[in-house]
């Protein structure tokens, strides 16, 4: 009777093995940056956002059927960017107030269609509770994105950019920015309430109640 032939990891007890793609795994996450590692979730201080997601949640239909409600207590980055006059801005700044944070790129078409309805809702709820914040993101010419907000008449918005784009990778880095445009409903103490990736029509009823919705102490 011929000895049958013993199987390569044979010598290997199970809990061996377990330990072997355990440390695999850490070593993973090391070199690749796993992003649900890198996210602050959980924040207690995102407790309000959270309840203010559910609260509105049901008025995320129609125009805005795409938003996504925030699935965890997520505390945005710092997320630096500029003015109009080259000034540093950060979220911070935006402290007491609630965010509609809106990255754009001229040659990015459904954001460009985006812009006059941000515009428009701006108009319509922006003030000392509310502001649409939207970031340029054009890394090339500096002057193209505020010529071609003058050439189609978009003037309702105060001017943000971001030239280098290090706000799409940090969002991009937690799981909040997949393509363009990408948008952030942002509370008061600077949580996610919700994110939608992709463009739509901000200025709708839909929206607008939706938003004033979120604005609600």
């Amino acid at each position: 009777m011929t000895d049958q032939p013993r199987r390569p990891f044979a010598r290997f007890r199970r809990p061996q093995v377990i330990v072997l793609i355990a440390g695999a795994c850490v070593v993973a996450g090391a070199v690749y940056g796993i992003a649900p590692f890198k996210r602050n979730a959980g924040d207690p201080a995102c407790q309000p956002a959270m309840v203010k997601a559910r609260q509105i949640a049901p008025l995320a239909h129609g125009e805005i059927a795409g938003l996504q409600m925030a699935g965890e207590g997520l505390k945005l980055p710092v997320l630096t960017f500029m003015d109009a006059s080259g000034a540093q801005k950060t979220l911070a700044d935006w402290k007491g107030r609630t965010v509609l944070l809106n990255l754009w790129a001229t040659w990015c078409v459904p954001c460009r269609k985006e812009m006059p309805a941000l515009a428009a809702l701006q108009q319509k709820l922006g003030g000392e509770k509310f502001e649409v914040v939207a970031i340029n993101i054009d890394t090339r010419d500096p002057e193209k994105p505020k010529t071609w907000l003058r050439d189609v008449g978009v003037d309702g918005l105060n001017y943000y950019a971001d030239p280098s784009a290090k706000v799409f990778q940090e969002l991009k880095v937690i799981g909040k920015a997949l393509g363009m445009p990408t948008t952030l409903l942002i509370d008061p103490s600077g949580c996610e309430i919700a994110t939608l990736a992709g463009p739509a029509e901000w200025a709708s009823d839909d929206a607008v109640k939706l938003v004033s919705a979120a604005m609600k102490n």
